[in-house]
Formats: structure tokens, sequence, C-alpha cells
């Protein structure tokens, strides 16, 4: 072989060896950019998932509240009426039992 066909084929092997270094460089920089977006939505996707659960609780507090008010409501009208049918079994009670002495 003649020192220019050594030199030639040297030559290709490097310029080859050149090529396999920029691509497996690109590889990892393109590795190390989808990597990074990746993390970068997970870290939306987590952002966006406290938002909506923090309105979740926010709204299920408000609900909450809303329907103890009213189940507050209903039984302190319960309370009542059973109270004014308490007050009026007292009255007849009371005169039973007056009944019962004086007449007995």
């Amino acid at each position: 072989m003649s020192f220019e066909a050594i030199k030639s084929i040297s030559d290709a092997e490097a310029a080859a060896k050149n090529r396999i270094a920029a691509a497996e460089a690109q590889a990892r920089q393109m590795i190390a950019d989808a990597e990074a977006a990746g993390k970068a939505a997970l870290e939306a996707a987590s952002t966006r998932a406290e938002d909506e659960l923090k309105l979740l609780r926010k709204k299920a507090a408000e609900q909450t509240a809303e329907k103890t008010a009213a189940f507050e409501g209903e039984v302190t009208a319960e309370a009542d009426g059973l109270r004014k049918a308490a007050e009026a079994k007292l009255k007849d009670a009371s005169a039973f039992v007056v009944e019962r002495i004086v007449g007995g």
C-alpha cells in the first residue's frame, strides 16, 4: 500500500471517530434535554395538582360549613318542637298529678 492510501484510511478512521464522538455528545445532550423537559413537565403537573387539591379542599370546607349550618337549623327547629311538646305534656302531667292528689 502506498503512503497516500494509508493516510487516506487513517484520515477516514479519524473522521469516523470524530463523527461517533459528536453523535455520542449529541445523544447525551438530547437525553439531558429530554430529562429536563420531563422534570419541568412533572413539576408543572405537580403544581397543577396541588392547586386543584387546594381548590377542592376549599370547596369541601365551604360545603361542609353550609351543610353544618343547615343541619344546625334543622336540629334547632326539631329541638324547639320537642321542647314545646314536652311542655304541653308537662302541663297535662301536672294537671293529672294535681287531680290525683286533690281528687284522690
